[in-house]
């Protein structure tokens, strides 16, 4: 669980490619990742652990609820079984799936959707901010989210890539962000 929610804290957008069947800590380990990024017909995802008289026990039970929700992640645990990943994309386990020939292209499709979250093209503060938002508001009553949220929009109009932003925008060309 440690190594998971270093990975689940880190300031960095973490993308996990699903390219096979990612059940159980498989599974586990692909929720604690910001985006997850299937190939349509490469395998199934589920938490079939019931089936050996235990639980996800690798923070599923609390991830797969945040997730999806509480009526859906239950019945997803309890009944035990997989479903596809385009099932799993509508549920909102999944964010993306993608057509690919081969592993590689896949790989390189996930790649290339990556590339858009990092600079120049997006400023990596920001998205850093955003995640930790997202997930330590999240946790909090509504007002002190928002106040978090104001404290982190603080921190980054004091930044480069702000200036940077905003300037671009006025000057109608596309940003380079530093990540400053």
């Amino acid at each position: 669980n440690e190594t998971l929610l270093r990975l689940e804290h880190t300031p960095k957008l973490v993308i996990a490619a699903l390219n096979g069947h990612t059940v159980g800590g498989g599974l586990e380990i692909a929720m604690a990742a910001d985006l997850r990024i299937a190939r349509r017909g490469a395998g199934k995802v589920g938490l079939p652990e019931v089936s050996l008289g235990v639980l996800p026990g690798t923070g599923g039970t609390q991830r797969l609820t945040r997730l999806i929700g509480h009526s859906r992640a239950i019945q997803l645990m309890t009944e035990g079984t997989n479903t596809d990943f385009d099932q799993a994309e509508r549920m909102g386990l999944v964010n993306r799936v993608m057509d690919a020939d081969s592993t590689e292209d896949f790989l390189a499709q996930v790649m290339a959707y990556a590339r858009q979250f990092v600079r120049p093209a997006k400023a990596s503060l920001a998205v850093g901010n955003i995640k930790r938002a997202c997930q330590s508001g999240g946790q909090l009553p509504l007002e002190q989210g928002l106040a978090l949220e104001r404290e982190l929009q603080a921190q980054l109009f004091n930044s480069e890539d702000a200036k940077e932003g905003l300037n671009a925008y006025v000057e109608k060309r596309t940003a380079a962000f530093s990540g400053r």
